[in-house]
């Protein structure tokens, strides 16, 4: 059986799950949902892999490109 990864904050067991995203930019704020992430059963910390990571950039490049104050993405969709 394997095991599964440990948070490196407080040694609790990580798993697959979502997590919001936030980012504070100088001219609004995006907020994208359901962003997938190795989410620890204790603490709740999330750690997002750097091919979400991308995907991510790209879209909040998008939507700083779209001259909004406030937009909220849906990454499940």
């Amino acid at each position: 059986m394997t095991s599964l990864p440990k948070c490196s904050l407080c040694g609790g067991a990580m798993k697959a799950g979502h997590t919001p995203f936030t980012i504070d930019f100088e001219k609004g704020v995006v907020v994208i949902r359901h962003v997938p992430a190795q989410v620890c059963n204790t603490c709740g910390e999330s750690w997002i892999e750097d091919v979400t990571s991308a995907q991510l950039e790209i879209r909040v490049k998008a939507a700083q490109s779209g001259q909004r104050q406030f937009e909220v993405i849906d990454m499940a969709i």
